[in-house]
């Protein structure tokens, strides 16, 4: 996991760069305004980047560029053609190198295959397979004007949006401004600007590409070298070398931050001023119908619209109206007693509502009974309680106060974190958004998957399923194991944790099956084993565009940014159009894997009996 995380940053650093959304702009103007061959320049690219950096990065950037691309054009009327097919080929691209996807580096870790042997067994079935696949795409699953019209009809971007300097997107509020016009529906000059004037920088660019060439060569040269000299974890290049990059990140933002804050600063408002505009416009109508709901009178604490507008401040006089008895009539409500009590055990004291006269006082008028300043209130009687008593009888803090207390704590603490966050995006704007897209959530998830299988071992159950296997390779041959295999890791996809999930689950399964094979003291061929292994390499990496979005962690992401872009896709959608992709794609690469099998590969053992079974 380390191995991935770290290569990881260094390919969705080079992304942040703006290299592919710059590259992806060269190619659409040299495929010019011809739909088919723009198709196919588009295809060959995101092929020849996906072996190269993965599918993550082509799937951040190319999804986003198509989404643009096709919203610009005025006779593209559905984007389906164009994403569904970046997604599968980035995914099939994906299948060449270990680095490129952590279900390569599963499999590899589990059988011990080295890196470049890896990459020379798949080769040639992914780079055929993608090669049959284009006129599939092209002539037969999307065959329809609307979907790859023969000539593409393209906005034209104005000449002072074509002058201006492109703007970092990785800076705070520069992205949200083009999300939120989209929302608008005002966002067509700001989409043509990301496709036709993309900011790129150039430096970042090639030391990122500098940095990733060094990596991977290193990589391959010495795991491949380390069958005689001992097993190197290859952490040990990609960790340093991921520090490298971080490093530049960091101190290309420190430099720049300036001019960072000042660009984020100025988007911040422009934002703010369109949110504003906007929610006073959606707002008017709104407006009117509710202040025409509200009622004539305004009562604030029981007192009439009139007393309430003046005002009253009613710690100048404090009426008290005397308790009435039966007798007396009057239009006035009565004020009750007050009551203090305390949890001691003591009689409680009353304090009556009426004002307490001296015997000496003669009569007074009603008014004067009845009203009493804020000076009198100390003649009130005022019974003597012991502290300790006086303590308990204090209320205690009820569980809402308590509750507001701690969110009004969390809430400061989260305006705290939100400024650092903030600070920290606007003064390393390229750190912060690789950061925001590096696959954490994998490290968790890989190990969970780890524990079910494990558990899955412990139980049985895989002993289970690899007699099943090898009862079917034994009744198939080579050729039935290579298509089972493919079949069954393409379709588990879908249904066992994703990809990585399947390729852990169907590791543990070719394992035990190898051991049921020393039980028989009867190894499996060389064609055979291999093919199997290989067969599920394919059927892992194609899988991940088959029936649903959870086969892989790249249909999530790719899922997340289309409904970002306003491009809903469903699920009964999303398997509909992949099914024939698929199928052809399944077939092709199994068939392509036999025949490299059958010619460079025989019947002898995949290995000598004291290596493959030690235990035995």
């Amino acid at each position: 996991m380390v191995f991935f995380i770290t290569l990881a940053y260094i390919a969705i650093s080079i992304d942040a760069s703006g290299i592919i959304r710059w590259l992806a702009f060269k190619v659409l103007s040299w495929g010019g305004k011809v739909g088919h061959r723009l198709f196919f320049y588009l295809y060959s690219f995101f092929f020849l980047l996906g072996s190269f950096i993965g599918n993550d990065p082509i799937i951040l950037s190319g999804t986003a560029f198509l989404a643009y691309m096709t919203r610009v054009s005025s006779n593209i009327t559905s984007p389906r053609a164009w994403i569904f097919t970046q997604f599968a080929i980035a995914n099939i691209a994906s299948a060449i190198l270990v680095s490129s996807n952590p279900t390569n580096l599963v499999l590899a870790g589990a059988f011990d295959i080295k890196f470049i042997v890896y990459t020379a067994n798949m080769i040639v079935p992914v780079v055929l397979t993608a090669v049959v696949l284009f006129p599939f795409l092209l002539y037969v699953i999307f065959a329809d004007e609307k979907l790859i019209p023969s000539k593409i009809e393209m906005h034209s971007l104005p000449e002072e949006a074509r002058a201006q300097r492109p703007v970092n997107p990785n800076i705070p509020y520069v992205q949200h401004q083009v999300e939120d016009a989209e929302s608008a529906g005002e966002g067509m000059t700001l989409s043509l600007a990301y496709i036709m004037n993309p900011f790129l920088d150039k430096k970042g660019a090639m030391f990122g590409a500098l940095i990733m060439s060094a990596t991977l060569i290193t990589v391959l040269a010495l795991n491949a070298a380390s069958a005689g000299s001992g097993e190197h974890p290859v952490f040990w290049v990609t960790l340093p070398a991921a520090t490298v990059m971080f490093c530049w990140d960091l101190g290309f933002g420190w430099l720049h931050r300036k001019e960072t804050r000042q660009t984020a600063a100025h988007y911040r408002r422009e934002m703010e001023r369109a949110r504003a505009e906007r929610a006073r416009f959606a707002n008017g109508y709104a407006g009117t119908s509710q202040d025409k709901s509200e009622p004539d009178t305004d009562m604030v604490a029981g007192l009439p619209d009139n007393q309430a507008s003046e005002g009253y401040d009613q710690t100048h006089d404090i009426s008290l109206t005397p308790l009435q008895t039966n007798n007396e009539q009057s239009n006035s409500h009565p004020i009750p007693k007050v009551i203090l009590s305390n949890t001691a055990g003591n009689s409680p004291v009353i304090i009556s509502g009426s004002l307490p006269q001296s015997p000496n006082s003669g009569p007074s008028s009603a008014s004067d009974q009845n009203t009493m300043h804020p000076g009198a209130l100390s003649t009130l009687p005022s019974p003597q309680m012991e502290p300790e008593k006086l303590e308990a009888a204090r209320p205690m803090k009820t569980e809402p106060e308590e509750r507001s207390t701690l969110l009004s704590e969390a809430r400061k603490g989260y305006v705290s974190l939100e400024k650092a966050y903030g600070w920290l995006q606007e003064t390393f704007p390229t750190v912060m958004a690789v950061m925001a897209h590096l696959p954490f959530a994998l490290v968790p998830f890989a190990f969970a998957m780890f524990v079910l299988v494990q558990a899955l071992v412990s139980k049985g159950w895989v002993n289970v399923f690899a007699y099943g296997w090898y009862h079917w390779s034994k009744r198939t041959g080579t050729v039935g194991s290579i298509g089972g295999m493919g079949f069954l890791s393409c379709v588990l996809s879908n249904f066992s944790g994703t990809n990585i999930g399947t390729t852990i689950l169907l590791s543990r399964i070719i394992q035990a099956w190898k051991e049921i094979n020393c039980h028989d003291a009867q190894l499996i061929s060389d064609r055979t084993y291999w093919g199997t292994i290989y067969s599920m390499a394919v059927g892992v990496n194609y899988g991940a565009f088959s029936t649903a979005f959870s086969a892989s962690l790249a249909g999530l992401l790719w899922r997340d940014i289309l409904a970002r872009k306003h491009i809903h896709v469903k699920s009964h959608e999303f398997a509909r159009v992949n099914f024939p992709i698929i199928a052809i794609s399944m077939a092709v690469g199994c068939l392509i894997l036999v025949g490299e099998v059958y010619i460079v590969r025989d019947n002898s053992p995949y290995s000598t009996f004291e290596k493959a079974c030690p235990n035995n």
